[in-house]
């Protein structure tokens, strides 16, 4: 299964993203949605290093419930 996770644009510098989720920052690629209007304080769904989707702030906040909720049934 492949997992998409969502995270906020902190910076951007040509094709690359510093994006931010949890507390966690990471360099994103955001080669596959160059025609996309892209800029800080959008969200994306990043998937092994590249945004693959732009979504907005309701879809993210969405998508951490349930990976919360899932997270909790582990436990």
């Amino acid at each position: 299964m492949c997992l998409g996770i969502p995270m906020e644009i902190r910076r951007i510098d040509g094709f690359v993203a510093r994006c931010e989720a949890k507390g966690v920052s990471r360099d994103v690629s955001l080669f596959m949605l160059q025609d996309e209007s892209l800029e800080p304080g959008d969200f994306v769904v990043v998937h092994v290093g590249y945004a693959i989707q732009k979504i907005t702030p309701q879809e993210a906040r969405t998508a951490w419930e349930l990976y919360d909720e899932m997270l909790a049934g582990e436990a």
